[in-house]
This record gives C-alpha cells, sequence and structure tokens, in this order.
C-alpha cells in the first residue's frame, strides 16, 4: 500500500497542504482529488489508496481547511480557489491530470482547468457547486440561506478527545453512513489535537461562514462575483471529458446544481450513484472507484 506524505506548496504565509500518496518518480499520471466545504484531504484516504495502483494521488487541503492558509473572510471566492489548485499544479509541474472533485472542491477543478486546460487531461466531479449564469436572479440571500450561513457560527469548535468527537460525529445524521476509516480521517485531520488532548476544529465557525456565502449565492442564483466578475460561464469553456456525478439520496438543489453543469457543458456524461448521499467517496468509497475507473477507461 502507498503511504501517504504530507507537502505544503507556495509561498509563506499562503501555503496549500496537500496529501500525496505514491511517489512523482514512479511516472503515473496525478490524480488531483478536492474535498467538499469543511472537510480535508484525508477523507479521499480510502479513494487515494484505491487509485494510487495507477496514480499518484494528491489531495488538497482547500483554502481555510486544514493545515492550507486561512486568509480573510472576503477571499473564499470560487475563483480563490481556483488560482490555488492553478497555483498548485504549476509549482508541482503537473501534467495530464485526472482531476476528481466533490461539491465545492469539484468547482476548483472545473475552474482551474478552464484556466489551464492544457494540464487536465479528464474530470469526474460529484455535484460541483454551480449557478446558470445566462439566468441570474435578482436580490438577496433567501431567510433560509442567510439562517443557514449564520447558524454555523454556533457549531460547536472543540471536542473533549478524539473518541468523544468520533462519537459525536457517528451519532450526527450527515455523519451516520460514513465509513468508519473516513470518518477517524475527519477526527484526526480536520481538527488539531490541543495539548491536554481535546479537539478543536482547524475550518473554524467563522472561515465556514465565510465560505459558505458564495456557495449559497450560487445556488440561489445570485452569485456576481468580486471585482474580476462572474467565473461561472467558464464552465462552456472546458474540452476534456467531464463527468458529472449525482447521488440518488443526495438534496434536490445539488442535483439541480449538477444539471447546470451539464447544460453548460453540452459534452459531459453523466452518472448516477445508487443508494448512497452526497459524500459518495466516504459513504460508499468502492462505488466512487468504480466510477473512477470507469470513466477513466471510456474517456482514455
Amino acid at each position: 500500500m502507498n503511504s501517504r506524505k504530507r507537502i505544503l506548496v507556495g509561498d509563506a504565509g499562503a501555503q496549500i497542504a496537500l496529501a500525496r500518496w505514491g511517489e512523482p518518480a514512479s511516472g503515473k499520471p496525478p490524480a488531483l482529488l478536492l474535498h467538499g466545504t469543511g472537510f480535508v484531504a484525508e477523507v479521499w484516504t480510502e479513494v487515494a489508496e484505491a487509485l494510487a495502483a495507477d496514480y499518484t494521488v494528491y489531495a488538497l487541503d482547500r483554502r481555510g481547511h486544514g493545515l492550507s492558509h486561512k486568509p480573510p473572510a472576503d477571499r473564499y471566492h470560487f475563483q480563490d480557489f481556483a488560482d490555488d489548485v492553478c497555483m498548485v499544479v504549476e509549482r508541482l509541474d503537473l501534467q495530464d491530470i485526472y482531476g476528481i472533485g466533490h461539491s465545492a472542491g469539484a468547482t476548483d477543478l472545473m475552474l482551474a482547468t478552464k484556466l489551464m486546460p492544457d494540464r487536465f487531461a479528464r474530470l469526474f466531479v460529484t455535484e460541483p457547486t454551480a449557478m446558470d449564469p445566462r439566468t441570474p436572479r435578482t436580490g438577496g440571500l433567501s431567510e433560509i440561506a442567510r439562517a443557514s450561513v449564520q447558524g454555523v457560527l454556533r457549531r460547536r469548535a472543540e471536542f473533549d478527545s478524539a473518541d468523544d468527537l468520533f462519537r459525536r460525529l457517528r451519532e450526527a445524521p450527515a455523519f451516520a453512513p460514513w465509513t468508519e476509516p473516513s470518518l477517524w480521517a475527519y477526527v484526526h485531520h480536520g481538527f488539531a489535537r490541543l495539548g491536554d488532548g481535546r479537539m478543536q476544529l482547524r475550518c473554524t465557525p467563522e472561515i465556514e461562514s465565510a465560505l459558505l456565502g458564495p456557495i449559497f449565492q450560487a445556488m440561489e442564483q445570485i452569485y456576481t462575483g468580486d471585482a474580476r466578475g462572474n467565473p461561472f460561464p467558464w464552465f462552456s469553456d472546458i474540452a476534456c471529458p467531464v463527468c458529472i456525478g449525482t447521488a440518488q439520496q443526495s438534496w434536490p438543489v445539488y442535483k439541480e446544481m449538477a444539471d447546470r453543469a451539464a447544460a453548460l457543458i453540452p459534452h459531459a456524461s453523466r452518472w448516477t450513484f445508487e443508494n448512497v448521499g452526497h459524500c459518495v467517496a466516504q459513504e460508499a468509497p468502492g462505488l466512487m472507484v468504480a466510477a473512477l475507473r470507469a470513466f477513466d477507461a471510456q474517456a482514455g
């Protein structure tokens, strides 16, 4: 089994942390994995270990998460994340990349592929965050969305021990379907162990709230971006093979956003994960690996 190594890429104060399975000198092509909001590179462990037979696997801690840098609250726009991916690809000189992303992490990859089209060979994206820029809406966030963004600020950020944290997560509906290795990976890498053994969330409630603002704006078709504009029209410029996955048991809005992305990428194929929720790679890693290999064979 390929052992995992941790590396940091980028300039001091703006570094992106990565987990790597395998060695670049092996000559295997790179697979680049991007997690969803609130998580960390190692939640991909079971998928990464399987893919490492054929790839050198890299998984990022997206900015604000894990060991990556934590910029101010106004630096969590979609293009900021895409720029991080491009920086990593450039610094590590990755070529012929199999990009694999989940939720907002899938969006990072799609935008980065537009910016660096010669570096990506194919993309498998599961329930990307997407708006259709051809049909924007006016106005602000709905009351439900505003409540969700603000509600994250009340999230508990410290726990008595790793065992206590694992138990509490296991009892939470969102994490109940996760495999044990995936959940422990989140416990050990998504949280910092304090000197007294307590566990402290690395993606703090304040950061997660800042992350969720643009995401909910995209969900509700009102995202306009910052001074750089709205990058969602870039989806239409993606030329490499793309497969867009959806999970049968996830929320309707995730399927709606996948449909928006597919409408912007007419050549994209689709994949449905049966009897599983939004976090497919953590709930049913075997299903994810099978889908990734099938698409690889088809696109290759």
